[in-house]
């Protein structure tokens, strides 16, 4: 049967005929072009296989993963420690949902508490329900035992910020296309400039619950904040009695040099905000982690999720914990980090306007003049390393912890040869 034709009369690009046994990386991306919504523009790459750092098409060709989806992938690709665990959890138990208990979900939350040196922890499935989770225990919070009058409850985010794609989200975020004809938007959200301490003090009220903040801007550009920034906001949040809710869920778990970014000033957040590496690239787990304070708010029937703390994305959680207290993988990503960063400093690059990082979370700024950061980021694909433009003039470089100096000098060379 024929797709109907667009409202505009023009005819439906699923007229198009699919390839009924697709072979080919174009064979795939015109599968996906016609049979997918168009919410993302990918590079032109077809992946078929992932082991540590690399990545391969179906055509074959190998290539460098400079992304990590995003820290999704912190610990490499088909990590053997991990799949052992859940390959082994898979053939006990999957899914009884939070309406039982399981032997696997109040241990991954005992021990990632101690991890965060908290006390509670909320198991859920993806970035984007930890931070509706968070709000929505800053909310109750404010109302219940601060004593914000009813539906006043206002939070304090900040320009250039990104903590998710739900309604409730993007009513926070300063970016027009995420927000255009999504609306009528979630009101209470203040926005401040990011790294602007008395702009940030300036629009606390009695109404703030709390203060949404990620320690480094991830998807904004690798925005580090000022020196002291992370502490003032803490100061602020006491002061004021604000909660400080980390969104940890690109920069936690190792990424930048520590296992948290907060730790990089020695601060506490009210709440940590998690997901990602937390799953070792297996499968999706978030968790929001923070005192009884805080957390007791939330009663039977007021929060949920039918996979959230399912027993085995929190048996890969567990075991993504423990690899964290036995190898420390922050000081090799502090190490690597600096080897990068000496690397792509080490020359000028003529089309490079600035480059910042933190640990193995690295922004490069490409020259206006030269054009948008994604051409050079198809460059960089046929020359077999994939990375991703955000903001339309950063190019972000967030390589698997796991990465060798040598591999790191694979994509030094391919990088200068793009950028020069």
């Amino acid at each position: 049967m024929r797709h109907p034709k667009n409202i505009d009369g023009t005819a439906n690009a699923s007229d198009e005929k699919a390839p009924t046994s697709p072979s080919t990386s174009a064979d795939h991306i015109r599968i996906t072009e016609q049979f997918s919504a168009h919410n993302y523009s990918p590079l032109g790459v077809v992946i078929s296989k992932g082991q540590g750092v690399w990545l391969t098409d179906v055509e074959g060709k190998r290539y460098l993963d400079m992304l990590s989806a995003y820290s999704a992938v912190t610990w490499g690709h088909c990590p053997a420690r991990f799949i052992k665990v859940a390959t082994e959890q898979m053939s006990r138990l999957t899914l009884c949902s939070r309406g039982f208990y399981s032997d696997q979900t109040g241990l991954f939350c005992k021990e990632l508490a101690e991890l965060c040196k908290m006390e509670v922890v909320l198991p859920m499935n993806t970035g984007a329900e930890a931070v509706e989770t968070a709000l929505k225990a800053a909310r109750k919070w404010a109302y219940e035992v601060k004593g914000v009058p009813d539906n006043k409850a206002e939070i304090i985010v900040f320009s250039g910020n990104f903590h998710g794609r739900t309604t409730t989200i993007i009513s926070a975020s300063s970016s027009s296309a995420s927000k255009n004809h999504f609306g009528p938007l979630t009101p209470g959200f203040i926005m401040v400039p990011y790294g602007d301490s008395a702009a940030l003090a300036a629009a606390v009220t009695p109404h703030t619950a709390g203060i949404l903040i990620e320690p480094i801007q991830g998807e904004g550009g690798v925005i580090i904040p000022p020196e002291g920034y992370l502490r003032a906001v803490r100061k602020i949040c006491t002061d004021n009695r604000v909660l400080f809710l980390a969104d940890e869920i690109q920069t936690g778990l190792c990424r930048t040099g520590k296992v948290f970014a907060c730790e990089h000033e020695g601060v506490q957040p009210d709440l940590y905000i998690l997901g990602k590496a937390l799953g070792a690239s297996l499968l999706p787990i978030s968790a929001v982690i923070g005192s009884k304070e805080v957390m007791q708010v939330f009663t039977p029937g007021t929060h949920g999720s039918t996979f959230g703390g399912n027993p085995l994305a929190c048996a890969v959680a567990r075991e993504v914990i423990k690899y964290i207290r036995e190898e420390s993988p922050e000081n090799r990503a502090k190490e690597l980090g600096a080897y990068l960063v000496e690397g792509l400093t080490a020359k000028p690059l003529s089309k490079v306007a600035e480059i910042r990082g933190r640990g193995l979370f690295v922004g490069l700024d490409v020259r206006k003049e030269f054009g948008k950061a994604k051409h050079f980021c198809h460059e960089l694909k046929d020359l077999g390393v994939l990375c991703k433009d955000t903001r339309d003039s950063t190019i972000r470089f967030a390589p698997p912890v796991v990465i060798e100096k040598s591999e790191i000098d694979w994509a030094l060379e391919r990088i200068r040869k793009v950028l020069e």
